[in-house]
């Protein structure tokens, strides 16, 4: 899959290729829907503005920009398309995994595994591994975080917002911990976040208020690897121009609810999302008599062609702004058209400019600001909330002030200051032109950015070589499809049905090959193996995904060996875990150089994400698997029967839908999971029962042996493959309850 040393080479004196992930919501090149929903904000137009510029550079080679397939009639069908062009270096692809219809990003956590052996199909198909792997949000950064292992190559992560942070501010505003649970997954989003910055090579942050009030919640933050690089922001579309061509009809939208349009216009932009905070900046102008005289209020809240349609999140909020807006008796005075179409933004922020007006943002957390930039470049002064992004925009551009969101009285003093002091407006007006352009350029940016990959690049190249290239001699038969299955339980437990099972793999043992995954060590397996009379394996992983071997000879995997051991501390794992309450190491033949195992006690032990969080704290890169409530392995970061199953995936060249994994416990599970066929058997321990509704697992009636021989009918694996339609399984209908509620940072 990666390129040798030589290609490397050459591929480094072409520019670098390098892969940007942004996985949910309505992503293309240009026409952005922005405001749609929660999911189609900002983070859309950052990283397609990033590809392009990207492409710009001349130490760049090429950019592919993926996301989601989505195939629904009720979006637009270019998010169908497979690719589109957005310059002559830079792509969109869109993968499908999961469900074709658009999905909130919620509900995409089953479907990442599925996604990265999709990713792994596409790079083999594009015959080169990208050198940089950039992952936009949490679900991006466990998926790019996966494959940055498989493949041994750095990934670079930003969160855009953080799990954390959104839990504190939904308990802040009175909500349970368990609707918040419920609602948004939060607990699989810290763990996804946890595991991208434990991962990642570089975490880039558009501030230091993100770095140091956000990722300092978490038990990977490593300030060494944070680096704190303003966005760029495409800025030609935003003038001071008055006379430059505008859309004729944003005027008219605009005044049609206006008593005096000619007042100075105090203009807010923002979908209807709790964060935003508009509610608070109706208050405010509705309680104020010397605001209401002064200037009209503007809201351009998205598009919408009829309220009952949005989503219920931001139909709850739109009708909360209307019953205010009719409490305070405001109309004449306040503008909320219906449409804004993203080519008809700047003429908004021109025409505020127009009357000497203000643009206002006073969202309870903002992590970057684009709406401050796009305000300042169009000659427009600011009032911001003084937190995250607005600090360092108005601390470099100079063109507005900073108040308290919950303070009404500072609000309304700000705004009307602004009003009030026309030479100190006319100051604001010249240091917002210039100063947007000055200090969030694109080309700014990637040069900034281009540094620290390159010099990622170079470390990689130096120390860290991935495997699965140079195939040399072969090391299994040619057959076409593989059976990998656990052992203990699964294949044992019923001789009657291992005799089954044995007789079908002699049968057709000319195309299928045979493998074993298992927890157990070598050489304990060897002795099992005479024991049942198995057929010899064509490869064996054991030691719960820390070893490789093929053939009856039992050749060990050395790339496997090599790559695993990249940053593993066994000293210090022992040494961290033995301190534990109800932790006991089990016998040395159940230990290895790659594999710690304990026998845990669940009556006094920590559970499983907080061992996670100490071995964390405690700067080891580590994977925990826990068996059967008590077994507790420890395993290098890189290591694993899915990882392990990945590998062989690559480097013998089998499509993931030609690996028929099976299992009954959670030593499985990460096997189980992704584009390969699975068997859950009948007997299985209650650590898969979550796995029932993932694509490609079938639970079995059978039991032990007799439930893989169910699952190879099932999929009629030694005939032409079945593959189930993963991609429309039928979900339950969402509801007010569980549906997005618009307030996603």
């Amino acid at each position: 899959m990666k390129h040798s040393e030589a290609e490397s080479d050459t591929a480094s004196s072409e520019g670098l290729y390098i892969a940007l992930f942004s996985l949910h919501g309505l992503v293309r090149a240009d026409r952005w829907e922005l405001g749609r929903d929660a999911d189609t904000g900002g983070q859309i137009r950052y990283v397609v503005e990033m590809a392009r510029a990207l492409g710009e550079h001349p130490k760049v080679d090429r950019v592919d920009l993926i996301t989601r397939q989505i195939i629904d009639p009720r979006v637009d069908e270019a998010y169908a398309h497979a690719r589109e062009t957005i310059s002559d270096k830079v792509a969109l692809h869109r993968i499908p995994f999961g469900p074709r219809r658009y999905l909130y990003k919620e509900k995409l956590w089953p479907y990442l595994d599925f996604f990265v052996d999709q990713m792994i199909a596409f790079f083999r198909r594009q015959g080169r591994v990208p050198d940089i792997l950039h992952a936009h949000y949490a679900d991006a950064g466990q998926a790019a975080g996966q494959l940055a292992r498989i493949l041994g190559i750095p990934f670079v992560f930003t969160g855009h917002s953080l799990g954390r942070v959104k839990r504190e501010r939904l308990l802040a505003q009175g909500k349970s911990a368990e609707e918040i649970e419920e609602r948004y997954a939060l607990r699989t989003r810290v763990e996804a976040e946890e595991y991208a910055l434990e991962t990642a090579s570089m975490v880039v942050a558009s501030t230091f208020q993100e770095v140091e009030d956000q990722y300092q919640h978490y038990d990977h933050y490593m300030p060494e690897r944070m680096e704190v690089i303003p966005p760029g922001v495409d800025l030609s579309s935003f003038s001071t121009d008055l006379s430059a061509d505008e859309h004729p009809a944003v005027r008219e939208r605009i005044s049609r609810f206006l008593d005096d349009p000619s007042k100075p216009m105090i203009l807010a932009m923002a979908r209807p999302d709790e964060r935003k905070n508009l509610e608070q900046l109706i208050h405010v102008y509705g309680q104020s008599p010397e605001l209401r005289e002064r200037a009209n209020l503007a809201l351009i809240l998205g598009h919408r062609d009829d309220i009952r349609e949005m989503a219920p999140a931001q139909r709850r909020i739109m009708q909360r702004l209307l019953v205010l807006i009719d409490t305070y008796d405001l109309y004449g005075q306040i503008s909320y058209p219906k449409a804004q179409n993203p080519e008809e933004v700047p003429s908004y922020y021109r025409l505020a400019a127009e009357t000497g007006g203000i643009f206002v943002n006073i969202a309870l957390t903002e992590p970057f600001g684009l709406t401050l930039l796009e305000a300042g470049a169009s000659g427009l002064p600011v009032v911001a909330t003084n937190d995250g992004g607005p600090r360092d925009i108005l601390a470099n551009c100079r063109h507005g002030l900073l108040v308290d969101p919950l303070d009404r009285e500072a609000i309304e003093k700000a705004l009307l200051c602004t009003l009030d002091d026309r030479d100190r407006y006319a100051e604001w007006v010249r240091s917002g032109v210039s100063g947007t352009r000055e200090h969030y350029s694109w080309a700014t940016h990637v040069d900034r950015y281009m540094r620290e990959l390159l010099e990622l690049h170079r470390k990689a190249d130096s120390h860290e070589q991935p495997f699965g290239r140079k195939r040399g001699k072969r090391a299994m038969p040619h057959f076409d499809r593989l059976l990998i299955t656990d052992i203990d339980n699964t294949l044992t437990g019923d001789d009657a049905g291992l005799a089954a099972l044995i007789e079908e793999l002699h049968q057709h043992s000319d195309r299928v090959g045979f493998g074993i995954a298992t927890g157990r060590s070598l050489k304990d397996l060897k002795d099992l193996l005479a024991d049942l009379k198995l057929p010899p394996p064509d490869v064996v992983i054991s030691s719960a995904g820390t070893e490789i071997h093929y053939r009856r000879e039992l050749v060990p995997d050395k790339t496997w060996e090599k790559h695993i051991r990249y940053q593993w501390q066994p000293d210090k794992v022992r040494e961290v875990l033995a301190k534990l309450p109800g932790f006991f190491l089990q016998s040395s033949k159940d230990q290895s150089f790659t594999k710690i195992s304990w026998q845990i006690d669940p009556k006094v032990s920590p559970g499983l994400p907080e061992v996670r969080r100490i071995l964390r704290s405690a700067g080891l890169r580590t994977k925990v698997i826990l068996s059967h409530g008590i077994f507790l392995d420890v395993i290098p970061a890189r290591a694993g029967p899915g990882l392990c199953i990945r590998h062989l995936g690559i480097k013998w060249g089998f499509p993931p839908e030609r690996l028929l994994v099976a299992g009954d416990s959670g030593n499985d599970e990460e096997m189980l999971r992704g584009g390969t066929l699975g068997i859950v058997v009948g007997n299985y321990s209650d650590e898969l029962k979550h796995l029932r509704n993932r694509p490609r697992i079938h639970f079995t009636k059978g039991c032990h042996a007799w439930g893989v021989i169910e699952g190879i009918r099932y999929y009629d694996f030694f005939g032409s493959i079945r593959i189930p339609n993963d991609q429309i399984r039928p979900e339950p209908a969402e509801t007010d309850d569980d549906a997005n509620d618009g307030s996603e940072d």
